[in-house]
Order: structure tokens, then sequence, then C-alpha cells
């Protein structure tokens, strides 16, 4: 048979002793795969990351494979024993509360015990919240980089920001509700005034896509009472922002630098926001020129008093 020829037993080489990697919905149930139902029917164990909440899934379709925990709190106790079901024969189905198992969810681990065993891991693709939302952002999808959940302090996120801002793929991020507004300030006051996609609650009753720029759309959810959901949050790379010379500020720059109003990073971080362009790019070149502007002044005081 050629390769990549279509079957018509999509699971005609169910294999024993072997981890599947299933797909699940992030919402709409229609959306799991004819592959997915067959693999959750035939495995001999399903590895969810909650129970309870696969449970319903599998009632929905009425599979009546049997179920074990596997999260972040017993993920390494939790792998030992399921790798040794998987030597000894058993099929293992690993699945997340939603979308594909790994990306910012558990299994990371398991998978890489699984290939160090010399086992086979099979991934039975479907729905991604990332490459959900990418499709219908609006937003450049030839280069993205996928950046998941921030770290939940702000100290930790606007460092992990700062490493993010000079790149000019779209950035995709994994954001609370209750955190989404404070989120998107820092990177507005990092990033600059960028355009971005909120994605809300994508394949449910109340999806919603906003479109704007960050300050736009921080000020349309503070008109809300309550932001609820699941957010996929994704953000306009740095080269696709709006052609910038800095010669065009360079003289209100310098005015404020005289003054001595702020400093070079209060100055950079105020620019940002106004002018819609990397924070750290202004920073070098307000830099820059404060440093001739003070090599100016200690040139004139050098002058007067030799006179």
């Amino acid at each position: 048979m050629p390769l990549n020829s279509p079957t018509n037993d999509s699971f005609q080489n169910f294999l024993t002793g072997t981890l599947y990697i299933v797909a699940t919905p992030i919402g709409n149930l229609n959306d799991i795969t004819f592959r997915a139902i067959e693999a959750l029917e035939k495995v001999e164990l399903i590895a969810a990351e909650d129970t309870r909440h696969t449970r319903k899934l599998l009632a929905h379709f009425n599979i009546k494979s049997r179920l074990v925990a596997y999260h972040e709190h017993n993920e390494e106790q939790s792998a030992k024993g399921i790798i040794e079901k998987l030597k000894s024969g058993s099929s293992v189905a690993l699945v997340s509360n939603a979308g594909t198992p790994t990306v910012s969810d558990p299994g990371y681990r398991l998978i890489n015990a699984a290939i160090k065993e010399n086992l086979t891991v099979v991934p039975i693709p479907g729905v991604s919240a990332a490459i959900t939302a990418l499709s219908a952002s609006g937003l450049p999808s030839d280069r993205f980089s996928f950046i998941g959940f921030l770290p939940p302090k702000s100290r930790k996120r606007r460092e992990q920001l700062e490493q993010l801002v000079d790149l000019a793929a779209t950035l995709i991020f994994y954001e609370s509700p209750r955190r989404i507004i404070a989120v998107m300030e820092e990177m507005m006051e990092i990033f600059g005034d960028r355009y971005a996609v909120i994605s809300r609650e994508m394949t449910k009753t109340y999806e919603e896509f906003l479109r704007g720029n960050f300050s736009e759309l921080i000020d349309e959810l503070k008109t809300r009472q309550a932001i609820k959901g699941e957010i996929t949050l994704l953000v306009s790379g740095d080269k696709i922002e709006k052609p910038f010379c800095f010669e065009d500020i360079r003289h209100n720059v310098e005015t404020e630098l005289k003054k001595g109003n702020s400093g070079v990073l209060q100055l950079a971080r105020k620019l940002s926001i106004s002018c819609g362009v990397s924070k750290n790019m202004l920073y070098d070149k307000i830099l820059e020129l404060k440093s001739t502007i003070e090599q100016a002044s200690d040139g004139e005081k050098g002058d007067n008093t030799n006179g």
C-alpha cells in the first residue's frame, strides 16, 4: 500500500503497549475526532488531568474505559505506574481537560519516560486552543510563538515579557480572566500599545473575539461587570508595528532629558505607549542621546573653565 494511502478503518493497526496522546474538545463536544473516540474506547486505561471532567466527556460518548488521575501534583509518581502498565502490554490514552495534551498541560514527563523505555507513542491530533485562536485572529500566522501561561507574580511576568519584546512573530498566551486586564496593562507598558486579539470561550455558546490595541481592549474589559471563560490572547509581533523614526521625536526627548523630569527608563516606558514601539529600542536610543547631551554639557563646562 502506498505511503499515506487512506484506510477505511482508522484503527486497524491499534497497538497494545502503546501510549496514545489524545486531543479532546476545548468546548463543543462535536469537535472530537472519530479516531479519538476509537482510541478512548479501545485502550485499557485513560490517564486524565481531571477524572471528573473527563468522565463527563466519556459519558457523552458512552465510553466505559477505566480512568486514572494524572496531573501536575502526582505526575512523577503516576508516570511510573503508567509506564509499568505499558510495559506489561496495556494500551493507555493520555488526555487533558481540553485540547491537546502536554500543551500547557501535564504529560511531558510521561511521554519522555515512555520514549526512554522504547515504548511506542502515538499522537491522535485534534483541537488546540492556540491554533484555533490563531486561525481566526487575522494576525500573521506564518510565524508565531506559543508562550502559554505567564508567571503568576508580576515581577517574574515582567521579566519574561521583556525577553519577548523584540520577537517578530505573533505571540500566543493563555490567561486567566481574573488577570487579563493586569497582564495587558503590563504588556502595554513593556511592548507599547500593540494590536492584540482576545479569544474567549471558543467553540462554546458565548464565543467572542475582541480585536484592537491594548488600550482599546483594556477600556472595553473595564466596562464589564465580570470577565468569564477561558482566554487565549494573541499579540502582534514587534516587526509589524507601524514604521517609527526616532528623529521624529528627538527634539521632545532632548527637551525632557534636559529638564530632568524623568529618568531614561521612565521616559522610554512613557513613549513606548504613546508611539506603539518597543520600550527596549527606545531605551537604547534615549540612553545614547542622554550620553551625547552629557558629553556636550561637559565640553561646555571645560571651555568656560579655560576661558
